[in-house]
């Protein structure tokens, strides 16, 4: 009969003895902890621990270390995503209203590396949609967007490039992205991106934005397969104009969409 079984105790593995249950580990290992989550999810009864479960402890209010911190986000994912996260690199061209919020839900989940480019600063005019803050208004937006990632998931290594994007630097700077976000502003820039992308970096896929304008139903933002390596997230319509401006919902919303088509690439799978 088993003697002892291999659980995954804050991303660390552990040995303990068979029949052990989950609240009488969280007693002996944390027993002020207010949250016990087993693998990815919330756990409120108590069960006989099983191989290969992974099991963190969470105090309400605690400040944990940057690798308590990436066990305890870890633990919130499905089993066996973080890893796959942790190791890759993505790139994202532009930091306003959808590269900075990409940039957060992926350093949110724990993507290993982000590399962003922007070469603007900002303004008080980008606070309606974008990360920023009042008392980050005048710096660089690399630099504020730098920090405050830093300040979420402070595990994830980012390379900012206060470029401005041009086809003789995108090889060199995303060569090591396994995914590239545009999230330009300009039609001229985010063909130029397109057009290099495919020329100099053909196997590197591409999740571009177009039609995020306005307060129309969010229902019609979309991610839809170009062709290969090529996917759209938007309603591919409504352009910013006057009478009808860019704002934080739907902005929000394509920007998820591009941000959830990137983890589904790094994992394997088509976003659509």
């Amino acid at each position: 009969m088993k003697q002892r079984i291999a659980v995954q105790l804050y991303e660390q593995q552990q040995h303990i003895r068979f029949g052990t249950t989950l609240f009488a580990l969280r007693d002996a290992v944390k027993p002020d902890a207010d949250i016990v989550v087993c693998n990815g999810a919330p756990a409120t009864e108590d069960r006989k621990l099983e191989e290969g479960d992974a099991v963190v402890f969470i105090r309400r209010g605690e400040t944990p270390t940057p690798e308590t911190l990436e066990a305890l986000m870890a633990a919130r994912h499905s089993p066996g995503i973080h890893k796959r996260l942790r190791a890759a690199a993505v790139g994202i061209a532009g930091l306003g209203g959808l590269g900075s919020s990409v940039a957060v839900a992926l350093a949110r989940i724990g993507v290993g590396r982000l590399i962003l480019v922007d070469y603007d600063v900002v303004e008080p005019s980008n606070l309606n949609r974008q990360q920023y803050f009042v008392d980050q208004i005048g710096m660089n937006k690399t630099d504020a967007l730098c920090a405050t990632l830093a300040r979420i998931n402070p595990c994830v290594q980012v390379e900012p490039h206060f470029v401005r994007l041009a086809p003789p630097t995108i090889p060199s700077i995303f060569r090591a992205a396994a995914v590239v976000v545009e999230a330009f502003d300009q039609a001229e820039e985010k063909a130029m991106l397109m057009e290099t992308m495919v020329r100099t970096l053909p196997d590197t896929p591409l999740v571009v934005a177009s039609g995020l304008a306005g307060y129309d139903s969010a229902n019609r933002v979309q991610t839809r397969k170009v062709r290969r390596g090529l996917y759209l997230c938007g309603d591919g319509e409504s352009a910013a104009q006057p009478g009808q401006g860019l704002m934080a919902p739907r902005v929000g919303v394509a920007a998820h969409h591009q941000a959830n088509a990137v983890m589904r690439l790094l994992l394997g799978e088509e976003p659509v």
